[in-house]
C-alpha cells in the first residue's frame, strides 16, 4: 500500500514583491539624494585637504557674477548686498545658542568681500566655516 503525502514543498521564489520593493528604495535614493545638498548656487570652491564635520545652522555664499559684481545668499534667497547678509543672519539666527554659519565663495571673490562676510560673523558672535572642496 503507498502512502501519499498531502503536502508539497513549493521550492520556487516569487520575486515579484522583491523588485517593486526595490524600485521603491531605488527611488527614494534618488529623492533623497538631491535633497541633501544645501548648496544649488554653483560655486567653484577652493581645494582643501582639512575638512571639518561641524554642522552648519545656515549658509552664506557669494557668487562672482563678473566685472567686480557680486550675489550674496543666505540659504538659497538673494539678500542683494553684505547689508542683506548681515539683516537675513539675524533674522534666521536669533534665539539659537552658538551659531555656525558656512562660508561658500567662488575662487574668484576678492578677499575683501570673504573679509567683509567675516566681520558680520564676528561682530554677531557667530562660528564662521569656510566651505571648501576636497
Amino acid at each position: 500500500m503507498a502512502i501519499k503525502r498531502g503536502s508539497k514543498v513549493d521550492s520556487s521564489f516569487a520575486s515579484s514583491s522583491m523588485t517593486d520593493l526595490m524600485f521603491l528604495l531605488l527611488i527614494f535614493m534618488i529623492i533623497a539624494t538631491t535633497l541633501i545638498n544645501p548648496n544649488a548656487v554653483k560655486l567653484m570652491l577652493p581645494k582643501s585637504a582639512n575638512q571639518l564635520k561641524d554642522k552648519a545652522i545656515t549658509t552664506v555664499s557669494i557668487q562672482d557674477a563678473g566685472g567686480g559684481v557680486y550675489r550674496y545668499y543666505v540659504e538659497l534667497e538673494n539678500v542683494g548686498s553684505r547689508e542683506g547678509i548681515d539683516r537675513a543672519l539675524r533674522a534666521r539666527l536669533a534665539g539659537q545658542e552658538e551659531p555656525t554659519i558656512s562660508l561658500h565663495a567662488d575662487k574668484t571673490v576678492k578677499w575683501d568681500e570673504i573679509v567683509q562676510v567675516m566681520n558680520i560673523a564676528k561682530d554677531n558672535g557667530y562660528k564662521l566655516i569656510a566651505a571648501t572642496q576636497p
